[in-house]
């Protein structure tokens, strides 16, 4: 194993708020539990768009060069020593997820709030840590997740927001199997929250948007019945009341008019990150309306693996398109624009089979 070369791998690294370039870095040889992957396919993350378009999420600035992405899934290429369970031409996703393992609330199994949490792609330590846009990654095995033959790259990428929505649904404490349940904001986790509601057994779930397209996309995701706010403005209580709702486009009135259409003791849970707004608390406390937070993920990433192995969810209606690295300006200005797009994924090596 020790003779294996490095490999000169493509990344996409931003510079500046929307200087993002196509360089090269080395892929290091495997080491002892290590692999290398040959990525195929990278999604386009808000907080991608947002380090792209405004150069940081919230506080957090881009202070030197970063390659972006956590998104991400390819074949294995080649093995370390020590492992087994993988071999060589085998579909994974790649969990971002890097807990330092010892603090307390690792310890405890509630590693997405590890206090030492890498996060790839992100930039909120310094040096920052590097994505997952990158035609050749080497990276431990214990953070790579096969996949079945038959289930395409596109879908695997779809691993980690899947993950995302998965916990969410995770945090209503009764479940929501049997229930009514709102889904307001259907961009891509919005799309997928509707997605893990109904593989968890909701009885009846409402999705809302402003925007025709996405209401298409949410319908074929598992929504019911789909409201475009544009239209019908007082729709979510028209359609309501609800036991649960998940609130995905972190948008004010969008929670207000949540609270205000669910049942007395529902639930609340806030996906859409959002800064600062208002809530009708008085209200809420009436009503003993319950507002849960909910941040990543922690073995729900092996369960979206599970889930779109098995194709329990099939992610495949939110990928709008795949552009290859040398368009990556296109890419992310098509997953700016809402209007046209749900998930844009990048090609991240140029011998993949290019499958959407």
């Amino acid at each position: 194993m020790s003779g294996m070369p490095v490999k000169q791998a493509d990344v996409l690294r931003l510079h500046a708020q929307q200087d993002l370039r196509l360089e090269t870095c080395e892929a290091a040889a495997p080491g002892l539990g290590q692999v290398r992957i040959a990525m195929e396919r990278g999604g386009i993350c808000g907080s991608d768009l947002h380090y792209f378009a405004h150069g940081g999420v919230g506080q957090i600035r881009v202070r030197e060069p970063i390659i972006l992405g956590h998104e991400a899934a390819g074949r294995i290429e080649a093995v370390g020593q020590g492992v087994d369970a993988l071999t060589p031409g085998t579909l994974v996703a790649v969990n971002p997820s890097r807990p330092c393992g010892h603090c307390r609330f690792c310890r405890s199994g509630m590693e997405r709030h590890c206090t030492d949490m890498h996060f790839m792609g992100s930039a909120m330590h310094l040096p920052h840590e590097q994505g997952l846009y990158r035609s050749y990654l080497t990276v431990d095995a214990a953070q790579c997740f096969a996949f079945p033959e038959g289930i395409t790259a596109g879908e695997a990428a779809c691993s980690e927001p899947l993950a995302v929505c998965l916990h969410a649904v995770s945090r209503v404490p009764a479940g929501v199997d049997k229930l009514n349940v709102l889904v307001t904001g259907c961009g891509p986790i919005g799309c997928l929250t509707i997605a893990a509601a109904k593989a968890a057994g909701a009885a009846h779930i409402v999705a809302t948007d402003l925007n025709a397209e996405a209401l298409e996309v949410a319908r074929k995701m598992g929504a019911d019945v789909t409201i475009d706010l544009k239209a019908r403005p007082n729709g979510v209580s028209e359609e309501g009341p609800y036991d649960v709702a998940f609130e995905c486009s972190a948008a004010s009135q969008a929670v207000i008019s949540a609270i205000e259409a669910l049942e007395p003791c529902g639930v609340l849970v806030e996906v859409g990150v959002a800064g600062v707004m208002e809530l009708p608390v008085g209200r809420m406390v009436a009503r003993e309306i319950a507002y849960i937070g909910t941040h990543r993920f922690d073995s729900e990433f092996a369960d979206a693996v599970n889930a779109i192995g098995s194709r329990k969810i099939d992610v495949r209606p939110i990928i709008t398109g795949t552009y290859p690295m040398n368009e990556a300006d296109a890419a992310f200005a098509l997953a700016l624009d809402k209007s046209k797009s749900c998930k844009v994924h990048i090609a991240l090596n140029e011998t993949d089979e290019k499958q959407a």
